[in-house]
Protein backbone atom coordinates (compact mmCIF):
# COMPACT_ATOMS: atom_id res chain seq x y z
CA UNK A 1 0.00 0.00 0.00
CA UNK A 2 1.63 3.20 -1.16
CA UNK A 3 1.17 6.38 1.21
CA UNK A 4 1.87 9.95 0.62
CA UNK A 5 3.53 12.53 2.02
CA UNK A 6 0.33 14.71 2.94
CA UNK A 7 -2.22 11.83 3.44
CA UNK A 8 -2.43 8.40 4.46
CA UNK A 9 -3.10 5.79 1.40
CA UNK A 10 -7.06 4.73 2.05
CA UNK A 11 -7.68 1.60 3.33
CA UNK A 12 -10.41 -1.29 2.64
CA UNK A 13 -12.85 0.77 4.63
CA UNK A 14 -11.97 4.10 3.59
CA UNK A 15 -12.60 3.43 -0.25
CA UNK A 16 -15.64 1.64 0.20
CA UNK A 17 -17.17 4.85 1.91
CA UNK A 18 -15.65 7.17 -0.47
CA UNK A 19 -17.68 5.09 -3.08
CA UNK A 20 -20.78 5.44 -0.73
CA UNK A 21 -20.31 9.25 -0.50
CA UNK A 22 -19.97 9.52 -4.24
CA UNK A 23 -22.73 7.66 -4.73
CA UNK A 24 -24.97 9.01 -2.83
CA UNK A 25 -23.80 12.57 -4.36
CA UNK A 26 -24.83 11.36 -7.90
CA UNK A 27 -28.50 10.01 -6.78
CA UNK A 28 -28.75 13.81 -4.84
CA UNK A 29 -27.01 15.47 -8.67
CA UNK A 30 -29.31 13.27 -10.30
CA UNK A 31 -32.70 13.86 -8.46
CA UNK A 32 -32.19 17.56 -8.42
CA UNK A 33 -31.67 17.31 -12.24
CA UNK A 34 -34.82 15.56 -12.95
CA UNK A 35 -36.59 18.06 -10.53
CA UNK A 36 -35.36 21.01 -13.10
CA UNK A 37 -36.02 18.70 -15.87
CA UNK A 38 -39.78 17.36 -14.81
CA UNK A 39 -40.82 21.26 -13.91
CA UNK A 40 -39.39 22.46 -17.14
CA UNK A 41 -41.79 19.64 -19.08
CA UNK A 42 -44.71 20.97 -17.28
CA UNK A 43 -44.58 24.80 -18.33
CA UNK A 44 -43.55 23.27 -22.01
CA UNK A 45 -39.76 24.75 -22.13
CA UNK A 46 -39.41 21.76 -23.95
CA UNK A 47 -41.09 22.21 -27.13
CA UNK A 48 -39.82 22.36 -30.15
CA UNK A 49 -41.28 25.66 -31.29
CA UNK A 50 -38.97 27.25 -28.39
CA UNK A 51 -36.42 25.57 -29.69
CA UNK A 52 -36.32 25.82 -33.69
CA UNK A 53 -36.15 29.70 -33.42
CA UNK A 54 -31.99 28.25 -32.91
CA UNK A 55 -31.92 26.81 -35.99
CA UNK A 56 -32.67 29.34 -37.42
CA UNK A 57 -28.99 31.24 -39.48
CA UNK A 58 -31.68 34.83 -39.02
CA UNK A 59 -31.58 34.29 -35.35
CA UNK A 60 -27.42 34.29 -34.91
CA UNK A 61 -26.77 36.87 -37.36
CA UNK A 62 -29.34 39.31 -36.14
CA UNK A 63 -29.39 38.54 -32.33
CA UNK A 64 -26.63 36.68 -30.98
CA UNK A 65 -23.48 36.97 -33.14
CA UNK A 66 -23.78 40.56 -32.65
CA UNK A 67 -24.13 39.88 -28.89
CA UNK A 68 -21.46 37.88 -28.67
CA UNK A 69 -19.19 40.51 -30.54
CA UNK A 70 -20.77 43.30 -28.01
CA UNK A 71 -18.98 40.69 -25.16
CA UNK A 72 -15.94 40.06 -26.65
CA UNK A 73 -15.08 43.40 -27.90
CA UNK A 74 -15.96 44.74 -24.17
CA UNK A 75 -13.56 41.76 -23.00
CA UNK A 76 -10.85 42.78 -25.15
CA UNK A 77 -10.21 46.36 -24.11
CA UNK A 78 -11.38 45.89 -20.43
CA UNK A 79 -9.26 43.01 -20.20
CA UNK A 80 -5.82 44.99 -21.56
CA UNK A 81 -6.66 48.13 -19.74
CA UNK A 82 -7.49 46.31 -16.54
CA UNK A 83 -4.03 44.03 -16.89
CA UNK A 84 -1.96 47.85 -17.65
CA UNK A 85 -3.69 49.88 -15.00
CA UNK A 86 -3.21 46.36 -12.28
CA UNK A 87 0.76 46.43 -13.63
CA UNK A 88 0.79 50.06 -13.22
CA UNK A 89 -0.42 50.09 -9.61
CA UNK A 90 1.32 47.26 -8.30
CA UNK A 91 4.53 48.72 -9.08
CA UNK A 92 3.18 51.66 -7.28
CA UNK A 93 2.47 49.87 -4.20
CA UNK A 94 5.35 48.39 -4.39
CA UNK A 95 7.23 51.66 -4.64
CA UNK A 96 9.94 52.18 -1.70
CA UNK A 97 8.54 56.08 -2.46
CA UNK A 98 6.13 57.06 0.40
CA UNK A 99 4.73 60.13 -2.06
CA UNK A 100 3.91 57.15 -4.60
CA UNK A 101 2.92 54.05 -3.21
CA UNK A 102 0.31 55.77 -0.67
CA UNK A 103 -1.56 57.53 -3.32
CA UNK A 104 -1.60 54.60 -5.65
CA UNK A 105 -2.74 52.24 -2.72
CA UNK A 106 -5.87 54.87 -2.35
CA UNK A 107 -6.88 54.43 -6.04
CA UNK A 108 -6.46 50.66 -5.23
CA UNK A 109 -8.18 50.82 -2.14
CA UNK A 110 -11.17 52.84 -3.51
CA UNK A 111 -11.79 51.67 -6.99
CA UNK A 112 -11.87 47.92 -5.35
CA UNK A 113 -14.62 48.71 -2.45
CA UNK A 114 -17.00 50.33 -5.11
CA UNK A 115 -19.56 48.38 -7.00
CA UNK A 116 -18.70 47.60 -10.59
CA UNK A 117 -21.94 48.31 -11.60
CA UNK A 118 -22.45 51.81 -10.05
CA UNK A 119 -18.58 52.82 -11.76
CA UNK A 120 -20.65 52.12 -14.90
CA UNK A 121 -23.55 54.15 -13.83
CA UNK A 122 -21.03 56.77 -12.91
CA UNK A 123 -18.65 57.20 -15.86
CA UNK A 124 -21.82 57.05 -18.28
CA UNK A 125 -23.37 59.94 -16.81
CA UNK A 126 -20.58 61.65 -16.31
CA UNK A 127 -19.69 62.29 -19.68
CA UNK A 128 -22.09 65.20 -20.24
CA UNK A 129 -20.61 66.82 -17.47
CA UNK A 130 -17.07 66.56 -19.13
CA UNK A 131 -18.55 67.47 -22.38
CA UNK A 132 -18.83 64.30 -24.11
CA UNK A 133 -21.33 63.85 -26.45
CA UNK A 134 -22.71 61.30 -27.76
CA UNK A 135 -22.35 59.45 -24.60
CA UNK A 136 -20.76 56.06 -25.24
CA UNK A 137 -22.20 53.31 -23.61
CA UNK A 138 -19.12 50.66 -24.66
CA UNK A 139 -16.57 53.10 -22.66
CA UNK A 140 -18.10 53.25 -20.04
CA UNK A 141 -18.65 49.41 -19.56
CA UNK A 142 -14.71 49.02 -20.58
CA UNK A 143 -13.94 51.76 -18.25
CA UNK A 144 -15.96 50.32 -14.96
CA UNK A 145 -14.56 47.18 -15.93
CA UNK A 146 -10.75 48.44 -16.08
CA UNK A 147 -10.99 50.20 -12.65
CA UNK A 148 -12.56 47.40 -11.02
CA UNK A 149 -10.76 44.34 -11.97
CA UNK A 150 -7.61 46.45 -12.42
CA UNK A 151 -7.33 46.68 -8.87
CA UNK A 152 -8.04 43.29 -8.19
CA UNK A 153 -5.37 42.34 -10.54
CA UNK A 154 -2.98 45.25 -8.87
CA UNK A 155 -3.58 43.35 -5.17
CA UNK A 156 -2.86 39.78 -6.66
CA UNK A 157 0.64 40.80 -8.40
CA UNK A 158 1.29 42.58 -5.11
CA UNK A 159 0.26 39.75 -2.74
CA UNK A 160 2.60 37.50 -5.75
CA UNK A 161 5.69 39.80 -4.82
CA UNK A 162 5.42 39.80 -1.03
CA UNK A 163 5.40 35.67 -1.33
CA UNK A 164 8.78 36.17 -2.59
CA UNK A 165 11.71 35.44 -0.36
CA UNK A 166 12.72 38.78 0.87
CA UNK A 167 16.71 37.52 0.33
CA UNK A 168 15.86 38.00 -3.83
CA UNK A 169 15.42 41.53 -3.63
CA UNK A 170 18.58 42.05 -1.64
CA UNK A 171 20.40 39.79 -3.33
CA UNK A 172 19.71 42.12 -6.95
CA UNK A 173 20.55 45.31 -4.94
CA UNK A 174 23.62 44.10 -3.60
CA UNK A 175 24.74 43.34 -7.29
CA UNK A 176 24.35 46.85 -8.24
CA UNK A 177 20.61 46.71 -9.53
CA UNK A 178 18.59 49.88 -9.08
CA UNK A 179 15.12 49.36 -7.12
CA UNK A 180 13.25 49.76 -10.23
CA UNK A 181 15.69 46.89 -12.34
CA UNK A 182 14.88 44.36 -9.34
CA UNK A 183 11.48 44.94 -9.63
CA UNK A 184 11.37 44.63 -13.18
CA UNK A 185 14.07 41.89 -13.90
CA UNK A 186 13.99 39.60 -11.01
CA UNK A 187 10.35 40.13 -9.04
CA UNK A 188 7.55 41.09 -11.20
CA UNK A 189 8.28 37.94 -13.90
CA UNK A 190 8.40 34.96 -10.73
CA UNK A 191 5.28 37.16 -9.18
CA UNK A 192 3.40 36.67 -12.69
CA UNK A 193 4.24 33.41 -13.27
CA UNK A 194 3.25 32.19 -9.74
CA UNK A 195 -0.02 33.92 -9.73
CA UNK A 196 -1.01 33.41 -13.52
CA UNK A 197 -4.07 31.03 -12.24
CA UNK A 198 -5.29 33.86 -10.14
CA UNK A 199 -5.01 36.66 -13.01
CA UNK A 200 -7.11 34.34 -15.42
CA UNK A 201 -9.53 33.46 -12.82
CA UNK A 202 -9.85 37.27 -12.60
CA UNK A 203 -10.23 37.93 -16.36
CA UNK A 204 -13.03 34.88 -15.91
CA UNK A 205 -14.89 37.24 -13.90
CA UNK A 206 -14.24 40.33 -15.82
CA UNK A 207 -15.90 38.30 -19.08
CA UNK A 208 -18.71 37.39 -16.77
CA UNK A 209 -18.99 41.11 -15.66
CA UNK A 210 -19.79 42.59 -18.89
CA UNK A 211 -23.23 41.23 -18.74
CA UNK A 212 -23.61 44.14 -16.53
CA UNK A 213 -23.28 46.46 -19.65
CA UNK A 214 -27.33 45.22 -19.88
CA UNK A 215 -28.54 47.57 -17.41
CA UNK A 216 -27.16 50.32 -19.30
CA UNK A 217 -28.25 48.86 -22.53
CA UNK A 218 -25.24 47.99 -24.03
CA UNK A 219 -25.55 45.05 -26.41
CA UNK A 220 -23.91 41.95 -25.51
CA UNK A 221 -25.79 38.66 -25.13
CA UNK A 222 -27.36 38.70 -21.98
CA UNK A 223 -29.16 41.73 -23.86
CA UNK A 224 -30.06 39.28 -26.82
CA UNK A 225 -31.87 36.81 -24.08
CA UNK A 226 -34.42 39.77 -23.60
CA UNK A 227 -34.97 39.95 -27.41
CA UNK A 228 -35.26 35.82 -28.29
CA UNK A 229 -37.80 36.47 -25.55
CA UNK A 230 -39.69 39.12 -27.26
CA UNK A 231 -39.65 37.60 -29.94
CA UNK A 232 -40.16 33.84 -29.61
CA UNK A 233 -41.38 33.65 -26.49
CA UNK A 234 -38.58 31.43 -25.25
CA UNK A 235 -36.95 33.00 -22.00
CA UNK A 236 -35.82 29.91 -20.68
CA UNK A 237 -34.25 28.23 -23.95
CA UNK A 238 -32.57 31.36 -24.72
CA UNK A 239 -31.08 31.87 -21.00
CA UNK A 240 -29.54 28.15 -21.64
CA UNK A 241 -28.35 28.70 -25.08
CA UNK A 242 -26.40 32.15 -23.75
CA UNK A 243 -24.83 30.23 -20.96
CA UNK A 244 -23.63 27.29 -22.83
CA UNK A 245 -21.79 30.27 -24.76
CA UNK A 246 -20.23 31.83 -21.45
CA UNK A 247 -19.32 28.51 -20.64
CA UNK A 248 -17.61 27.92 -23.75
CA UNK A 249 -16.14 31.08 -23.66
CA UNK A 250 -14.41 30.34 -20.14
CA UNK A 251 -13.22 26.81 -21.06
CA UNK A 252 -11.73 28.54 -24.10
CA UNK A 253 -9.99 30.73 -21.58
CA UNK A 254 -9.11 28.21 -18.96
CA UNK A 255 -7.57 26.38 -22.07
CA UNK A 256 -5.10 29.08 -22.89
CA UNK A 257 -4.51 29.62 -19.47
CA UNK A 258 -3.37 26.27 -18.61
CA UNK A 259 -1.13 26.63 -22.06
CA UNK A 260 0.15 29.59 -21.12
CA UNK A 261 1.26 28.60 -17.72
CA UNK A 262 2.81 25.16 -19.35
CA UNK A 263 4.80 27.34 -21.28
CA UNK A 264 6.23 29.80 -18.63
CA UNK A 265 6.61 27.01 -16.74
CA UNK A 266 9.00 24.96 -19.08
CA UNK A 267 12.43 25.94 -17.98
CA UNK A 268 15.55 24.42 -20.31
CA UNK A 269 18.26 23.55 -18.67
CA UNK A 270 21.22 23.17 -20.72
CA UNK A 271 25.21 22.99 -20.24
CA UNK A 272 27.79 25.05 -22.04
CA UNK A 273 30.01 23.51 -23.40
CA UNK A 274 33.33 22.49 -21.81
CA UNK A 275 36.29 24.50 -22.32
CA UNK A 276 39.81 24.30 -21.58
CA UNK A 277 42.24 26.96 -19.79
CA UNK A 278 43.49 29.63 -21.43
CA UNK A 279 46.82 30.00 -20.55
CA UNK A 280 49.76 30.25 -24.23
CA UNK A 281 52.23 27.43 -22.19
CA UNK A 282 49.87 24.95 -23.25
CA UNK A 283 50.06 22.93 -25.98
CA UNK A 284 46.13 22.15 -26.85
CA UNK A 285 47.78 19.25 -29.39
CA UNK A 286 49.36 17.86 -25.92
CA UNK A 287 48.22 13.96 -25.91
CA UNK A 288 46.64 14.52 -22.42
CA UNK A 289 44.38 17.15 -23.73
CA UNK A 290 43.18 14.20 -25.99
CA UNK A 291 42.24 12.02 -23.62
CA UNK A 292 45.02 10.12 -24.18
CA UNK A 293 47.75 8.82 -22.25
CA UNK A 294 50.96 11.01 -21.34
CA UNK A 295 54.08 8.89 -22.60
CA UNK A 296 55.67 7.12 -19.73
CA UNK A 297 58.64 8.23 -18.33
CA UNK A 298 61.84 6.06 -17.85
Amino acid sequence: MSASVLYDAPGPRAKALNWGYSAIALVALGAVGWFIYSKFEETGQWEAEKWTPFLDADVWNNLLIPGLIGTLSAFAVGSVLALVFGFVFAVGRLSDLKFISVPCGVVVEFFRAIPMLLLMFFIYFMQPSLGITPTSIFWAVVLGLMLYNGSVIAEILRAGVHALPKGQKEAGVAIGLTPGQVMRTILLPQAVRSMLPAIIAQLVVLLKDTALGYVLGYSELLSQVKQLDGNFHNLIPAAIVVAVIYIVLNTILGLVATWIEARTRRVRHTAGPVGHAEDPNLDVNAPHLLNEEPPTKV
